[in-house]
C-alpha cells in the first residue's frame, strides 16, 4: 500500500488508470501538464460521475517555472432565480441536500478546462478531449468504486440503467455530445444542448444570461512558509486556508518524531479543530482570511498536549476527485474537481444525462449571513488543491485529496509526513489516517465542532491514546472514507516520485 512510482519526463496521478493513461498520452504527444490534467479530468467526467463531471466545479494551481503559482477558481454562481426567502418559507433551515436544483449553482468545470487550456495548453482542445469522447461513445467498464453507487441512480439516468457490477459496459452518448460541443468553444456547451436543458429544468432558477457569463477567473493564491517550504492553496470561497492555518498551528507544537505516536494525531487533530471551529462565520466568497492566518500563534496557545479542549465557546482572534500532473519542462498542475456529494444533487440534466452537483449546500439560509444563498453568489467550497515550492520558488510537490470537510485534515497529515518526517510519496499517501467527522453528511463538521468524532482508519495506531486525551474516537475500514490523496514530488535529481492513493482501488501514478 506504500508504492512510490518514479519517472523522468512527466507524471500523472489520478483515481482511475484510464484517466492517468489519457494524461500521459498528452505528455507523450508534446502536451503540457495542463493538457494532461484536462485530458485526465475529462476522462474522469465520463468514468467517475460519482466523484466529478461537467455538472460540477473546479479549482487548480499551476506552477510554470519560478514565482508564485497561478490559481484558477472555476466555481459557479447561483442562478438569477435564487430565492432564500422561498426556501425558508418552505421550512428549510439548511440548503436541500438532494433532488433540488436550487443547490446546484451553474457548473464551472467546462469553463475551468477552457481557461486552463487557453493559458497553458499546447495541444488542440479537440485532441485533449478525444480520449474522454471515445470512452463516452464506445463505452467503458464500470469501476469497483462506481458500480456500488449505480443502484441508486440507475432509475434517474438511462446511461446507468443496465449497469450493476464492476466491469459492466457503460456508454454515455449525451456526455460525448457535450464534450464534442465544447471543442468548438464554451457556447457550444453552456448555450447549447446542456445549457438549454438546464434552463428548462430549472423552472426559473437559471436564465440564459446566467450561463452566458464565464465562471472561471484567475485569482491570487494563499501562501504560508511551513516546514521550510512555501505551501500554496486557493483563497475563499475555497476552505484552503484551513490547511495552511492548521499546519501553521501544528508547526509550532512539539510534534513527535514518530507519526505512530498518539500524541502526533492528538496535536494535529487539535490543530485542525482550533483552525476550523469558526469556519461557518469566516468562510464565504470574497472573504479576507489574512487576519485569520495571522492568528496561528493565538490558536496554538489554546492546545493542551494532555487533553482535548472545548472549542464551542472560542471566539475568532465531497464527493470529489483530485489529480495532479507534472511535465518534462517542470510545469506542475494541482487540480481538484467535484460534484460535492457523490452524484451531487441526484438531479440529471435530461437531454445529456449530466448529473448536477450540489455545491450549493455550502450556502447559508441565515438571513444576512455573508454566505447566504442568493443570485450570482458562490457558495463556500470544500475543495483544497495544494502546491509546494522551495524557498527559491522552484516546484517541490503537487498534492491534494477528496474528502469533503476532511480535506484540510488529510492534507495536514500527508504534507507533515512529507516535509517534516521525510516520508516518500507512497508512504505519505498510503499510511492510515484520521479525520474529524460529525456522523452526518461529511459537509457539516463545523456546525458543532465539539461533537466531532476523531475517526481512525484501520491500521492507525492512535485510538487508545486519543481516547485517553478525551477525544471521542470511532473507527472505519481502510478506504475511500479517508479520501483519495495523490502526490507528485520533484526530487533533487529532477526525477519525479509519485503516488496514487491505494484507497481508490484503480488509481494510477503513471509516468514517462
Amino acid at each position: 500500500m506504500h508504492n512510490t512510482r518514479y519517472a523522468r519526463s512527466g507524471m500523472v496521478c489520478t483515481v482511475d488508470h484510464l484517466a492517468s493513461r489519457a494524461g500521459v498520452a498528452m505528455l507523450e504527444r508534446g502536451g503540457s501538464a495542463a493538457d494532461a490534467a484536462i485530458a485526465a479530468n475529462a476522462v474522469l467526467a465520463v468514468t467517475a460521475p460519482h466523484m466529478c463531471g461537467l455538472g460540477g466545479d473546479l479549482f487548480a494551481l499551476v506552477h510554470d517555472g519560478s514565482g508564485a503559482p497561478a490559481a484558477l477558481n472555476a466555481s459557479g454562481r447561483a442562478g438569477s432565480g435564487a430565492d432564500p426567502e422561498r426556501l425558508r418559507a418552505e421550512g428549510h433551515t439548511r440548503m436541500p441536500f438532494h433532488h433540488d436544483l436550487r443547490s446546484a449553482p451553474v457548473p464551472g468545470c467546462a469553463d475551468g478546462w477552457l481557461a486552463l487550456h487557453g493559458r497553458y495548453g499546447r495541444l488542440p482542445i479537440a485532441e485533449v478531449l478525444a480520449p474522454a469522447i471515445g470512452l463516452a461513445t464506445d463505452g467503458f467498464p464500470a469501476s469497483p468504486l462506481l458500480a456500488p453507487a449505480l443502484a441508486t441512480v440507475g432509475p434517474l439516468c438511462e446511461d446507468f440503467a443496465s449497469a450493476r457490477s464492476a466491469g459492466d459496459l457503460i456508454r454515455r452518448p449525451g456526455v460525448a455530445r457535450s464534450l464534442k460541443a465544447l471543442t468548438g468553444g464554451r457556447d457550444g456547451f453552456y448555450l447549447g444542448e446542456f445549457g438549454e436543458g438546464l434552463v428548462a429544468a430549472g423552472g426559473g432558477e437559471y436564465t440564459e444570461d446566467d450561463l452566458a457569463g464565464e465562471s472561471a477567473e484567475w485569482v491570487d493564491p494563499l501562501r504560508m512558509r511551513l516546514f521550510g517550504h512555501d505551501v500554496w492553496t486557493m483563497p475563499p470561497n475555497s476552505q484552503g486556508y484551513l490547511m495552511l492555518l492548521g499546519l501553521a498551528v501544528a508547526e509550532g507544537l512539539d510534534l513527535p518524531a514518530d507519526p505512530a505516536d498518539p500524541l502526533w494525531a492528538h496535536l494535529l487533530a487539535e490543530s485542525a479543530r482550533v483552525a476550523g471551529h469558526d469556519r461557518p462565520e469566516v468562510l464565504y466568497d470574497g472573504a479576507s482570511v489574512a487576519g485569520v492566518l495571522d492568528s496561528a500563534a493565538g490558536r496554538r496557545a489554546l492546545i493542551d498536549p494532555a487533553r482535548r479542549i472545548s472549542v464551542r465557546d472560542l471566539t475568532s482572534p465531497g464527493d470529489t476527485t483530485y489529480l495532479c500532473a507534472v511535465d518534462g519542462e517542470g510545469m506542475g498542475v494541482s487540480l481538484i474537481q467535484s460534484n460535492a456529494a457523490g452524484f451531487g444533487s441526484l438531479v440529471f440534466e435530461p437531454r445529456t444525462g449530466i448529473n448536477l452537483h450540489n455545491r450549493g449546500i455550502g450556502f447559508s439560509l441565515v438571513p444576512g449571513h455573508p454566505a447566504e444563498y442568493g443570485p450570482g453568489r458562490r457558495p463556500p467550497h470544500t475543495l483544497v488543491p495544494g502546491l509546494i515550492t522551495h524557498p527559491d520558488d522552484s516546484l517541490r510537490s503537487v498534492v491534494g485529496t477528496m474528502g469533503g470537510d476532511a480535506q484540510p485534515q488529510i492534507l495536514m497529515q500527508v504534507i507533515t509526513r512529507l516535509l517534516l518526517h521525510g516520508q516518500d510519496p507512497g508512504r505519505a499517501v498510503g499510511t492510515a489516517r484520521w479525520r474529524l467527522a460529525s456522523g452526518g453528511t461529511g459537509f457539516d463538521t463545523w456546525v458543532d465542532p465539539d461533537r466531532a468524532v476523531v475517526e481512525v482508519e484501520e491500521g492507525g495506531p492512535w485510538a487508545e491514546g486519543l481516547a485517553g486525551r478525551g477525544h471521542p474516537v470511532g473507527s472505519l475500514p481502510y478506504g475511500s472514507a479517508f479520501g483519495h490523496a495523490h502526490l507528485i514530488d520533484v526530487l533533487p535529481s529532477g526525477v519525479l516520485a509519485g503516488a496514487a492513493d491505494p484507497r481508490s482501488l484503480i488509481g494510477a501514478a503513471l509516468g514517462l
